[in-house]
């Protein structure tokens, strides 16, 4: 078999590798913006109100639920670095490592906030054995839970949007992607881990900032499932 021929067939294969790769990572970064929002609405309208371990035992599902999910979150993050991973690797190993190192941080941080909302259950249900005795510090527990997941959660997210300029900036390096949409990232995500720094320090302006990287995750997702990764950057190593 001759060159010319093993290159006509490798071509379509590349091809097709690089539309269901794109597409893969596309939907992930929908579903888990999708997923993670969900569940933690659910863990929120349980743990809300200030005495929420009375109304944990009717509302045991919702909770577990919501925490189920988030931890589904935790596996979508790990296959978006799984598959980014050997993408933007060849185009500049250092910041890949630095980029995966981050995830690896952020989903480590992830699963222990969800451990601790989970945790709420059986200290309810202690709380109820012990009667009013025990109900202060049981109160006190299931809030130290509470606490103990939303601080690994914007730590995970500092994180998050710290090694996400890294892969933006490879990204942009690299021309897999547009400009627009790498630069967009950059900025993005630069935002993204103030507003995590700042709430970890008190200052409650995280959510507004969140709002450029969600919106760049929502587009990046149907930019890669349309159109993909570009092909000549996806195809040929630098």
């Amino acid at each position: 078999m001759s060159t010319s021929t093993l290159g006509a067939g490798q071509a379509p294969a590349l091809k097709s590798s690089r539309k269901a790769t794109s597409r893969l990572i596309g939907g992930l970064f929908l579903s888990g913006f999708l997923v993670y929002g969900i569940g933690a609405a659910l863990v929120a309208s349980v743990v809300g109100a200030p005495d929420f371990l009375a109304s944990v035992a009717a509302q045991q599902t919702t909770l577990v639920l919501g925490a189920f999910l988030m931890l589904l979150n935790v596996l979508v993050d790990v296959g978006k670095a799984v598959l980014f991973f050997p993408i933007i690797e060849t185009h500049g190993r250092r910041t890949a490592l630095i980029y995966l190192a981050t995830m690896i941080f952020e989903v480590v941080l992830l699963t222990v906030g969800v451990l601790a909302v989970l945790m709420i259950v059986p200290i309810a249900q202690q709380s109820v054995v012990s009667g009013p005795a025990g109900a202060e510090w049981a109160q006190s527990l299931g809030a130290l839970a509470v606490a103990g997941n939303t601080l690994a959660y914007q730590i995970a997210m500092m994180a998050l949007g710290i090694g996400c300029i890294f892969l933006f900036a490879l990204l942009f390096r690299s021309r897999l992607l547009p400009r627009f949409l790498s630069v967009w990232g950059m900025a993005g995500y630069a935002i993204f881990a103030a507003g995590a720094i700042a709430e970890i320090f008190g200052l409650h302006i995280g959510l507004i900032l969140t709002i450029p990287g969600g919106l760049l995750e929502v587009a990046l997702g149907f930019w890669l499932i349309i159109r993909g990764f570009e092909p000549k950057a996806y195809d040929q190593a630098p």
